[in-house]
């Protein structure tokens, strides 16, 4: 009986967390659209079967589609949510050409597939502005104040009073962003900058790999170097400082995205870390039954992961999309039809293959393989 409100609270979060970033996701393509006088047949939250909608007086027909794992917005000219050009708008009436998406010059398009990553960043700095505009903007100094005994920070030199100013040659001014990188990187080798006395000296440090487990079973493996920083401190900034440290916070968020994926990449962190819908769906409950803050918090973080994952240059994802437009800027002339017909065959079998892994590392995580294994033994 336990696993039902679970399961519902897992539903629950994952719809009030994902539904709507993806309609503000795609409201900047339907924004960036209208500016450019390009027609939006149809905007829709989900995808498959329509569930509910309406029809506009610009004839958009906005809906509510069964399946909530993302949105789309259908400009004219388009064959489908993708976005693929549609042949047939070359042989429409010159007023309906002009009012479809491939009708419009090459940077209008490509204005219009960037708005909706971009609008998921805007909504990201702007939640992380609100946050450092009511609590202040985390600014620990890396100051070490005590060093543990038999830890990474200890064998490798450092002492209580150093000061912290770089890791693996990234430069640290906050003890925040010091703990955000010694967390990626367990078990790695690491040169590690301090100034001791006016001093700079530099060491070399492998994190402690520690292995943490959550209430639902979830195993992280993080970094632990062993200084413990002075007391925390938060500074209350005017509205520049504010937005400076959120488009700071959205950007270190961004750059541990890339991070992680190229320790995926280059073999120092397992694939099996990587989630998908129902790991979303699980942390979204989890975070619901927080409260308010976490999960406004949470919803920063995933705005982020839909900006950059749909900027990456795969067909059918906006980063594909435009690649294509910069191709064509630069040739001056669209990839032929044909190209870019196998370029959106290949794009939906690496998501579709890239889904269905991710969905397997779920399941795993959940230990439904363990499970079946225990029955058919």
């Amino acid at each position: 009986m336990t696993a039902i409100p679970g399961f519902l609270l897992a539903i629950i979060g994952f719809l009030v967390v994902i539904g709507p970033l993806v309609f503000v996701h795609e409201l900047g393509h339907y924004l960036a659209g209208r500016l450019f006088g390009v027609k939006a047949e149809s905007f829709s939250i989900g995808m498959g079967r329509e569930i509910a909608g309406w029809t506009d007086k610009r004839g958009t027909r906005w809906k509510v589609s069964a399946l909530p794992i993302g949105g789309y917005v259908k400009f004219a000219g388009d064959m489908g949510p993708a976005s693929e050009p549609d042949p047939a708008w070359l042989r429409l009436p010159p007023e309906e050409r002009a009012q479809t998406l491939q009708g419009r010059p090459v940077w209008q398009r490509f204005l219009v597939v960037a708005a909706g990553p971009v609008t998921n960043f805007i909504v990201a700095i702007l939640i992380f502005a609100g946050f450092f505009a009511v609590f202040g903007v985390p600014q620990t100094p890396t100051l070490v104040k005590s060093v543990a005994a038999g830890s990474a920070a200890e064998r490798a030199g450092i002492h209580a009073g150093d000061r912290i100013v770089s890791v693996a040659g990234r430069s640290v001014e906050r003890f925040e962003d010091l703990a955000e990188m010694i967390f990626l990187r367990p078990g790695q080798r690491l040169e590690i900058g301090i100034d001791r006395g006016g001093h700079r000296i530099d060491l070399v440090a492998v994190p402690q790999t520690v292995t943490e487990q959550d209430a639902s079973g979830n195993k992280t493996e993080r970094g632990l170097l062993g200084v413990l920083p002075g007391r925390p401190v938060s500074v209350h900034q005017g509205p520049i400082g504010v937005l400076q440290a959120a488009v700071g916070a959205t950007w270190g968020t961004v750059r541990m995205m890339v991070d992680v994926i190229g320790q995926i990449l280059g073999g120092q962190r397992s694939a099996r870390e990587l989630g998908g819908p129902l790991k979303i769906a699980q942390y979204s409950g989890q975070t619901v039954s927080l409260g308010i803050l976490p999960i406004i918090h949470f919803m920063a973080l995933i705005s982020i992961n839909l900006g950059f994952i749909n900027l990456l240059p795969i067909p059918l994802l906006d980063g594909g999309h435009l690649f294509f437009y910069l191709v064509e800027g630069i040739r001056r002339r669209p990839i032929p039809a044909q190209a870019q017909e196998w370029a959106f065959r290949s794009g939906l079998a690496l998501l579709l293959g890239f889904m269905l892994f991710v969905t397997v590392n779920d399941l795993a995580s959940f230990g439904l393989w363990r499970k079946l294994a225990g029955l058919i033994g």
